[in-house]
């Protein structure tokens, strides 16, 4: 009786002269006899060598590209070039109903915003199965990581009424009628009658009920869906993503840098070890794509080489006062090459700037200790009272990847700056209470997930490294 293996399986084993049954799509049909199938396991496609002759001719009509097939047949080594086996075929059935020549993904280039519109099959690709993949083992490899090193996985609220951010740019949860919403008194809209009595939003961060976290368990991490209603459409931007963000007691700044340096590191050789063939296809298919922009724009190194660069070199740590001296110095920013100038201590570096302090180092950069009033209001305040102890971590080609910080511990110093930027005590009374009963020196950072994806697959738009984007304007699929 014939096994049934999915394709990683069969390339894996190479059980030559073994009966074998495999089922894929058609990623191409040539001299009605060989087909190449997919089935999404690899990135590897099998070859199957079928004989006209012993075909229904209904069966043979039906072969079209993207059409889903069940085969039988013996494998064997192949005589031709491009694979080294192959499957001789004695049985073929076609699934379902045969793509007609309507079916979008013809065996030829496609750009990626045609593939965008078409999400629901985008994944039969070569391309997008290779992100896909690998955004899997990547995930596999956040948990591995924290489970090995006893940190807790703790699933923060979706839905909450704190903007951890202080942003403002919130997606809306709500019961109430949108037409003839009750009001109050004052003529604004009643919450009290709303289904959770207050205003809500989807969450943009679990950081602080992360630090709750931490503050019993001592190391917890949240992995899970965040949201930003920024109406932006640049490459880099997404309405609805995926932050992990682990949270440690007892721990300063320098854990939290080495923390966050050996999770990159981790994560990346763990891509390059267990997904080889997919960074392989990858890396060829971003050296094409780079030879058709202007020398000037062309990245420094290849997808490999970058990741590589970041697996094997140690972080240089340098303060954002020494960073800005290096910037205001640098050849650029004399002979105005930079689209924002650095002039003067306290502003905010931009993608530019990380950047070039990435290739100005030769490593992967941890800015620390930046100007407080650039930072979020939880972080902990220095005895210069005019920096706080956040960090980032800036890689090449993207800028930061990464944003952390020691937490403020101290009670009536998280008060004062709640209060100098206006969040009412009575918003956080619980976040207070950390600081009243227990407090203790602790540490964090976020990871947008997506980011790291794009930096190991080397998509150029953020959208194309998670199944199905949300982005202003567009909720489809």
């Amino acid at each position: 009786m014939e096994a049934t293996l999915s394709l990683y399986e069969l390339f894996k084993q190479k059980p030559i002269g073994s009966r074998l049954r495999v089922y894929g799509w058609v990623r191409n049909y040539r001299s009605n006899r060989f087909i190449a199938l997919s089935d999404g396991s690899c990135q590897a496609q099998l070859q199957l060598v079928i004989d006209p002759e012993t075909l229904d001719p209904e069966t043979l009509k039906a072969i079209t590209v993207g059409a889903a097939l069940r085969a039988t047949g013996d494998l064997v080594a192949s005589q031709g070039k491009g694979q080294d086996v192959e499957i001789q075929v004695t049985e073929l059935t076609v699934l379902g109903t045969s793509p007609s020549d309507e079916y979008p993904l013809q065996p030829k280039k496609h750009s990626m915003e045609f593939l965008r519109e078409k999400a629901h099959l985008r994944m039969r690709t070569q391309t997008f199965g290779a992100v896909f993949r690998l955004r899997h083992h990547l995930s596999f490899a956040v948990h591995q990581f924290f489970h090995q090193r006893r940190f807790f996985y703790l699933h923060t609220p979706i839905i909450t009424a704190s903007d951890a951010e202080g942003a403002g740019e919130l997606f809306n949860v709500t019961t109430l009628p949108h037409q003839q919403a009750p009001t109050d008194d004052q003529g604004k809209v009643d919450y009290r009658q709303d289904f959770f009595g207050r205003p809500t939003h989807l969450t943009v961060s679990g950081q602080l009920e992360a630090e709750l976290g931490a503050l019993g368990l001592s190391k917890v991490y949240t992995f899970g869906p965040t949201f930003r209603a920024e109406n932006s459409n640049t490459p880099r931007h997404l309405a609805e993503f995926w932050m992990i963000e682990p949270e440690i007691a007892f721990a300063d700044l320098q854990d939290d840098m080495d923390l966050a340096e050996s999770f990159l590191q981790y994560l990346i050789q763990y891509a390059l070890e267990h997904c080889a063939d997919d960074l392989a296809f990858l890396d060829k298919r971003l050296a094409e794509e780079e030879k058709q922009l202007p020398k000037e724009k062309r990245q420094p190194m290849g997808l490999l080489e970058r990741l590589r660069f970041v697996s094997q070199n140690n972080f240089r740590r340098v303060s954002y006062t020494e960073a800005v001296d290096i910037l205001r110095q640098s050849k650029p920013n004399k002979k105005k090459k930079f689209q924002f100038p650095i002039d003067e201590w306290g502003v905010d570096l931009q993608s530019e700037h990380e950047k070039y302090l990435v290739k100005h180092f030769e490593a992967p950069v941890i800015l620390f200790d930046y100007p407080a009033r650039i930072k979020a209001f939880y972080m902990r305040l220095n005895e210069d009272e005019n920096t706080v102890r956040a960090m980032d971590i800036l890689f090449p080609g993207i800028g930061e990847i990464v944003g952390g910080s020691q937490r403020e511990e101290r009670l009536d110093v998280l008060r004062n700056k709640m209060e100098a930027i206006g969040i009412p005590e009575d918003d956080l009374w619980w976040y207070l209470e950390t600081r009243k009963f227990g407090t203790c020196v602790h540490s964090g950072f976020g990871l947008g997930f997506e980011r790291l994806v794009q930096f190991v697959t080397g998509m150029a738009n953020i959208r194309d490294v998670i199944p199905f984007p949300r982005t202003p304007g567009n909720a489809e699929f």
